[in-house]
């Protein structure tokens, strides 16, 4: 049930009420108290104040309203008795159920999901223009198909989530055709900003292009939100990168160079955090950025050892690489902040001698021995493949001839097959040619 706050001096536009639902038989990442725990923390970094939260076991969604209809009287009465204007649902509303339930509760309440909310603090926190393009898009496309009558003239407002919605028009006829108008002008607005976000995606095709010619791997950190990659990207290569201890405190990729042992060099670059249930659109409107990761020849992965969700929080990172076609990169698992322990001798079952490691990024902890695992996976590990590749990808064939180990080639009319050995920098690749892949061995 709901748990009352003191919160006098909190605007009733930013007292919040969270909704969680339990969906017989639909599987999830977080139990349902945790994942409205984790709620609760982007509420407040979105701004917002959350006066108490309610939950509902369902065996099948209410097709109007998502929650029952009793349980819909039960959230006014508590918005009433808890003076609180926003409504906040764990999951992502249908569009029919974002209209229904705004008429429910009337024009006073503002209704938000999870999805809006994410999408508002990234907007907050995009720095550059690229941020901002990709962030803008997603809202957009989001907001398109609940487009209502309480919500015209997007295309010309602003605002983060605790703000009022726009004022609605009086008479249906007019209401309709602004409707008609705002739905061209975002129309509009998305095609232009498809436009600049392709431009930004072939400036970075152009910049890894130069990057692969001069012959220095690439390492993208990847984990979940305030898993503290940008403090381990602070401490391998002694940056002042903004770090706090907030979700989604940095969202702008960075990039920097890093001394490896033996003189070697790579380019580490820390990219936005992951969450469960991230934003489909976020993930398609920030493709450009997450080609960073796509384009890396090591991942590493880096996970809150503290959180009392950490393996669930790993498993929603690990689902986020499949949907982006990054599940075939090597990874190297960081398990971070084990200073927040008291016992110094720190245990994880998953971590093991080759791939995993336990440090802490704040205290510096463990960074050699990471830098030496980063090192071996670089350019100590082959894996075993069989690849088919056109002719037409000679830079690949020539990048296996001077740094592969072919055991058998066989040209094809079409191309060349190649049986062999390669650096597993290098294997993501050739992922789209595979024939098979026979697993990892050591080269000293």
């Amino acid at each position: 049930m709901a748990k009352k706050k003191s919160f006098s001096t909190i605007p009733k536009s930013e007292r919040t009420l969270m909704v969680g639902v339990n969906i017989r038989g639909i599987p999830r990442d977080l139990s349902l108290d945790d994942s409205l725990n984790e709620l609760e923390l982007l509420a407040e970094t979105a701004g917002l104040y959350v006066t108490g939260q309610i939950e509902q076991n369902l065996v099948k969604p209410n097709p109007k309203t998502l929650i029952g209809s009793g349980k819909v009287e039960e959230i006014k009465t508590l918005l009433t008795e808890l003076e609180t204007n926003v409504v906040l649902f764990d999951d992502e509303l249908s569009p029919r159920h974002q209209r229904e339930l705004e008429k429910e509760f009337g024009e006073e309440i503002r209704v938000l999901d999870r999805t809006a909310l994410i999408l508002d603090i990234f907007a907050q926190h995009a720095e550059t223009h690229e941020g901002s393009l990709q962030v803008e898009l997603a809202q957009y496309e989001y907001r398109l198909p609940r487009l209502t009558r309480a919500w015209t003239h997007l295309a010309r407002q602003a605002g983060g989530a605790g703000g009022s919605k726009s004022g609605s028009v009086g008479l249906r006829g007019p209401g309709e055709k602004q409707l008609e108008v705002d739905r061209r002008d975002i129309h509009r607005r998305i095609d232009h900003l498809k436009i600049e976000i392709e431009k930004v995606r072939e400036h970075r095709s152009r910049h890894r292009d130069r990057r692969k010619k001069s012959r220095i791997p690439l390492i993208a950190l990847v984990g979940y939100t305030n898993s503290g990659k940008s403090t381990l990207l602070n401490r391998l290569a002694e940056s002042d990168i903004y770090a706090a201890d907030q979700l989604f405190a940095t969202l702008d990729p960075t990039t920097r160079r890093v001394d490896l042992p033996g003189g070697t060099k790579a380019l580490i670059s820390d990219t936005v955090g992951f969450i469960q249930k991230l934003p489909t659109m976020l993930i398609a409107a920030f493709r450009a950025t997450l080609e960073e990761i796509t384009e890396a020849e090591l991942l590493v992965h880096v996970v809150d050892s503290s959180h009392p969700n950490a393996n669930e929080q790993a498993k929603s990172v690990l689902k986020t690489l499949e949907d982006i076609d990054a599940d075939k990169i090597p990874v190297l698992t960081v398990y971070n902040k084990i200073d927040k322990f008291l016992d110094s001798n720190f245990a994880n079952p998953e971590i093991t001698e080759i791939d995993s490691i336990a440090i802490s990024a704040l205290t510096g902890e463990g960074i050699e021995e990471l830098l030496n695992l980063m090192h071996s996976k670089l350019f100590e590990s082959y894996s075993s493949v069989k690849i088919d590749l056109p002719y037409k990808e000679g830079a690949l064939i020539a990048l296996f001839h001077e740094h592969g180990q072919i055991e058998l080639i066989e040209q094809k009319r079409e191309g060349v097959m190649i049986h062999g050995k390669i650096p597993v920098r290098y294997v993501a690749r050739y992922q789209n040619y595979f024939i098979e892949v026979e697993g990892e061995t050591n080269q000293d």
